[in-house]
């Protein structure tokens, strides 16, 4: 393929995964994979997803730091630190396709059925703190297995009926630190070649301006729009993890 077009297809893929991310906090690799892992290599296309992943949470952080729920957060990062190391254990031990997919279509169940019911009740409670580093400690599993740290996170946040700044501002650490770890790990295996860091300075224009855009389509979205956005996104990442 011509340099010009898989520069435009490059700055395309990560337009639109820095613009849902921005808007819904996770879900960049899901949307900008689709293209880049057709046009690079693996071992290119991933650690330039998570460097340009990495890059959308930083812009998100920023912008929601008002929003940040540090202790909560960090009870989060705590159990998912613990949660990777077991998932890389098993990826280089064992056949971890049946549960990749059947959590795929965990995901997917939940998502598709909670399109069509009303909006859970919101609860004023504090959850436990042991209680909120196990579900950490799920995502860091879980994230290590399927590159969804998120997905727990996001779904017991939902489960909770927590409102868009509250939801935002307790997961988005999480992932941001998970992000890192799991990009330090595969720096640490196959380090980085010169043709990651020159796509991903190619990128940052459009990983800039979708950033932007889409943290601005965040602040006026309103809450059953919100919700309505993460539950698509859920179904469409546990749907193609089953399928994968």
């Amino acid at each position: 393929m011509p340099d010009l077009a898989t520069n435009v297809l490059l700055s395309v893929a990560v337009f639109a995964g820095a613009f849902v991310s921005g808007l819904a906090g996770f879900a960049f690799s899901a949307v900008a994979g689709a293209i880049l892992l057709r046009i690079f290599q693996p071992l290119e296309a991933v650690p330039l997803m998570m460097a340009c992943s990495i890059g959308v949470q930083a812009a998100n952080l920023w912008a929601l730091r008002r929003n940040i729920q540090w202790e909560g957060s960090l009870l989060l990062i705590v159990g998912g630190a613990l949660g990777i190391p077991i998932a890389v254990h098993l990826l280089q031990n064992a056949d971890t396709y049946i549960l990749r997919a059947g959590f795929g279509v965990v995901v997917a169940l939940y998502a598709g059925y909670m399109l069509f019911r009303p909006a859970l009740t919101r609860s004023d409670g504090v959850a436990s703190r042991h209680l909120t580093a196990l579900v950490g400690f799920g995502g860091g599993l879980i994230g290590g297995l399927t590159a969804m740290p998120g997905a727990i996170p996001t779904i017991w946040c939902d489960m909770r009926g927590m409102p868009k700044g509250d939801q935002r501002g307790l997961v988005q650490p999480f992932i941001a630190i998970m992000q890192i770890f799991a990009l330090v790990l595969l720096l640490e295996r196959h380090g980085l070649s010169s043709k990651v860091v020159i796509d991903l300075a190619i990128s940052l224009p459009a990983l800039f301006a979708g950033s932007a855009l889409g943290i601005l389509a965040f602040r006026n979205i309103h809450e059953v729009g919100f919700r309505r956005t993460i539950l698509v996104l859920l179904l469409v990442s546990g749907a193609s993890l089953a399928l994968a």
